[in-house]
């Protein structure tokens, strides 16, 4: 029998294409089914001084949307200023980014919950040292990998590619989701099509473009229950 996962950590085509609407939609999907759920992003780069310190405005949305209360300090163990890649900010801070501290805070937030969701950064393979990139994370934590699909022109050839570079990196992809990034996306239907056949099946969920509250609450549970059947 397949056990259990103790965490979902999501990844994405690119920067930009809505890691962070899917986590925190996902995670307050979960919430609301009684699932208790601790979230991590485990290295931030774009963020901003407050008397607490360095906050990153995606870790903060998904400890908001979360039910277990949990130390910044762990769910974003890595915290940069400015926006750039996390390898270059962690180079110009003269930090070397420590593998043990993110499996160590990763450990903490699972004794308390029922699922880690872990969002990444950037994409697939954005580096996080001279040796080590994103798509180490997931074998880390040794948790499987959800992607997040942007809709625009050339999100069928990112797709692919980082599915392929997702499974011969041994890691396992439990599905796919559509983020509706580009509004003015020719053949989307088609596009969608070409997804299902090639990324081996239909999405998990589909967020439209520039979503209200009701329709971040329709894909999250679409996404949730969807998930529940993949033994979460």
């Amino acid at each position: 029998m397949k056990q259990k996962p103790t965490g979902i950590f999501v990844t994405g085509t690119d920067t930009g294409v809505g890691k962070t609407l899917v986590s925190v939609s996902l995670v307050k999907a979960l919430v609301r089914h009684g699932s208790r759920v601790s979230v991590m992003k485990p290295i931030a780069s774009g963020s901003e001084h407050t008397p607490a310190g360095l906050r990153n405005a995606d870790a903060l949305a998904l400890a908001a949307a979360s039910n277990v209360a949990a130390p910044y300090a762990a769910v974003n163990p890595y915290c940069f200023e400015p926006a750039i890649s996390p390898h270059i900010a962690a180079e110009e801070a003269g930090i070397e980014v420590d593998m043990r501290l993110i499996r160590r805070s990763f450990d903490i937030l699972a004794a308390g919950a029922d699922l880690v969701v872990v969002e990444g950064a950037g994409g697939w393979y954005a580096p996080i040292s001279d040796s080590q990139t994103m798509s180490d994370l997931p074998k880390l934590l040794g948790v499987p990998v959800l992607l997040v699909v942007g809709l625009r022109l050339g999100c069928l050839n990112h797709a692919l590619l980082t599915k392929r570079a997702i499974e011969a990196g041994g890691s396992e992809l439990v599905g796919w989701v559509a983020n509706s990034i580009d509004p003015t996306l020719e053949r989307r239907a088609e596009n969608l099509s070409s997804l299902e056949r090639r990324l081996g099946g239909e999405p998990l969920a589909v967020f439209p473009f520039e979503p209200d509250a009701q329709s971040d609450v329709r894909s999250g549970e679409q996404l949730g229950r969807r998930l529940s059947l993949l033994s979460f």
